[in-house]
């Protein structure tokens, strides 16, 4: 498995970041922008991040554009978490994609986020060769959620 990461910034982590987070938390989803919260591998506790939610052919997904996160290594432990708009709390089991899979989901992507993530994506735009893509697909992981009702 890939160990690719790019930290956040000053920037994304004080300001950005807490910006999405803030009007998200009080039901104004920013193009897809959902809180997601799932709990620590080690400590058990809830643990916040700001998320883009991306559907594709009536599935839903969060990809990790900066790489193999902390969310994502909670995601693993947990599988699953909730995703939160404002007061509706989505609770979610999550199944992590295969590398092969990624293709379309990192295109899709690309194609709704890049202006916002495309610097994490080494060059690879929504336009991109599908080796490209494939090349790419271990530094970002993706996981399928299932909402349950």
């Amino acid at each position: 498995m890939s160990t690719h990461v790019q930290k956040p910034g000053w920037f994304t982590v004080n300001v950005f970041n807490r910006v999405v987070a803030w009007i998200t938390r009080r039901g104004l989803s920013v193009w897809g922008s959902r809180v997601l919260a799932v709990r620590g591998r080690k400590s058990g506790e809830w643990r916040t991040t700001p998320v883009n939610l991306l559907t594709v052919d009536g599935e839903q997904y969060l990809l990790a554009p900066r790489g193999h996160v902390q969310w994502t290594h909670n995601m693993r432990a947990a599988g699953g978490g909730e995703l939160r708009l404002g007061k509706k709390v989505d609770a979610f089991t999550a199944v992590e994609v295969a590398d092969d899979d990624k293709v379309p989901l990192l295109r899709a992507y690309l194609k709704r986020w890049k202006a916002e993530v495309g610097v994490f994506f080494a060059g690879v735009g929504p336009d991109s060769p599908d080796e490209e893509l494939r090349r790419i697909a271990p530094d970002h992981p993706v996981f399928r959620i299932t909402v349950e009702s």
